[in-house]
Parts: C-alpha cells; structure tokens; sequence
C-alpha cells in the first residue's frame, strides 16, 4: 500500500505540475477562445477539471471543498458550474473572467489535494466510498467501470475522479493549445494520440 501511495503521489504531482505549466503559458484570451460552436474553450476544461478534484474532496475524506461563494465572485464566470450534468450547449457559454484568481483558485486547490495525500493513512486505500448499486449520478461513469463488486472504493475515487479526470481533460487543454497558436508542453505529456501529433508538431 506504501507503494502505491507514494506513486500516486507523484503521479498526482506531476499532473497537477503540467496544468501550471499550461497556466503559465496562457492568458484570458486563450482560454476564452471559442474556436467553433460544439467546441468548448479551454475555460471549461480548467474550471471543470479543478472544480471536480475540489469537490471529490468530501466523498474522499479530505475534508470540506474550497470553493465558497467568495470564490464563484472572485473568478467572474460566465457559468457558474463545473457542467458535468449540462449540455454542451450550455457549457459553451464557459469563459473565466479573472485569469489571476482562477489560478489562484487552481493552486489552492491542488495544494490540498497534495497535502492530504502527503498525510493519506494507506490502509484506507480499499474502504468503500460508494457501496451498490451506485447512484444515477455516478452509473454511467468511468469511475463505475472501474468499480469492483463491493462499489467504489477510496483509492478508486482519486485514481478516477482526480487523477485520471484530471489527465483527460489535460489532453483536451493541449489539443486546444494548438487550435490558438501555443506549442504543446511535452512531447508525451497525456495519452490521447491526437494530443501526442499536436504536441510534436507545434
């Protein structure tokens, strides 16, 4: 169990490292850019990607959310949710208005992440977090797929619903990159092959 812990450690380190990096790189103009109608901004991504690692933090046992009020206020967005049960449509609607404290946003989120995997007991890797029959909500999920006959277990919950969630939407953000001008970040940075071709030749 130490084992995998201190891998997922890293693993999550090294994917939170890659959004910074994208981040760094990008201003409120590109990540507002709307390349085409059905072709959400990179706004979404982000806020999506981050706002769900926040939010998973209760069903985890990392405590309370940090997204309060003052931070929906704080990061003027054009939709106030992270979009999973919207329609694209709707979601296409996504901008973030203040780039400065969406990254502020990003950062203090990532930083608990970290800090409670730091502390994370390894013997609770395998309890349950959502016993069967899963819930509607979560039935039709990659995280479901994943799921062993008793349900969803703790270790399950952050390798689907942070780490991998987070790296999908990562290919999303680098294929983006490239539809505004900017280069990938690594040449194997996340697994999608189209994100792969972009990144080698930008």
């Amino acid at each position: 169990m130490d084992l995998v812990l201190d891998s997922l450690g890293r693993r999550m380190r090294a994917m939170h490292s890659l959004y910074e990096q994208a981040t760094s790189t990008m201003d409120v103009g590109h990540v507002n850019h709307v390349e085409r109608p059905g072709v959400l901004p990179i706004a979404f991504s982000l806020f999506h990607a981050v706002h769900i690692e926040d939010g998973a933090a209760l069903l985890l046992g990392a405590g309370a959310p940090v997204w309060s009020d003052d931070w929906a206020a704080r990061l003027e967005l054009g939709v106030v949710d992270h979009g999973k049960n919207r329609t694209v449509e709707e979601m296409m609607a996504q901008r973030i208005g203040n780039w400065d404290a969406y990254r502020d946003y990003q950062a203090t989120v990532f930083a608990r992440t970290e800090e409670w995997l730091a502390r994370f007991d390894p013997t609770t890797l395998d309890e349950i977090v959502v016993a069967r029959p899963l819930p509607e909500t979560l039935a039709s999920t990659f995280s479901a797929r994943v799921a062993g006959p008793a349900g969803i277990t703790r270790l399950d919950g952050v390798e689907c619903w942070i780490y991998q969630h987070g790296l999908r939407h990562l290919g999303e953000i680098e294929h983006a990159r490239a539809l505004v001008g900017l280069g990938g970040m690594t040449s194997y940075s996340v697994c999608p092959i189209w994100t792969h071709r972009f990144a080698l030749t930008n």
